[in-house]
């Protein structure tokens, strides 16, 4: 069973940035395709970005585009989400998901995904 593990959330100011990592419980060579989440209180979760199991292909909602990216360090085993230009609207729970198969046009469709990790706190707030 592969485990998920985010870190790097925290409370930034509007307009501040985080970096999230996103790291399998086990080396796993860029097998997996890994999808970001978030979910505000209240609120269903919400697909944020997606990238291929070897950091070619990146997909972004809409309401991140030109904000966030999403990249890979196959070697280091770890996925990462650069969050710039935050905005209050950004706060939830992050989470990254894994898929066995690039999920396409299902890349914002929590089912595609397999794992999950535990989530991680992003906080947007002055």
């Amino acid at each position: 069973q592969l485990q998920l593990v985010e870190s790097g959330g925290g409370l930034v100011q509007p307009g501040g940035s985080l970096r999230l990592s996103c790291t399998p419980s086990r080396f796993t060579g860029g097998y997996y395709a890994i999808g970001w989440f978030r979910q505000a209180p209240g609120k269903e979760r919400e697909g944020v970005s997606c990238i291929n199991s070897s950091g070619e292909n990146t997909n972004y909602a809409d309401s991140v585009k030109g904000r966030f990216t999403t990249s890979r360090d196959n070697a280091k085993n770890t996925i990462f989400l650069q969050m710039n230009g935050l905005k209050p609207d950004d706060t939830g729970v992050y989470y990254c998901a894994a898929s066995q198969t690039w999920p396409g046009n299902r890349c914002y469709d929590p089912s595609t995904y397999a794992y999950w990790g535990q989530g991680t706190q992003v906080t947007v707030s002055s």
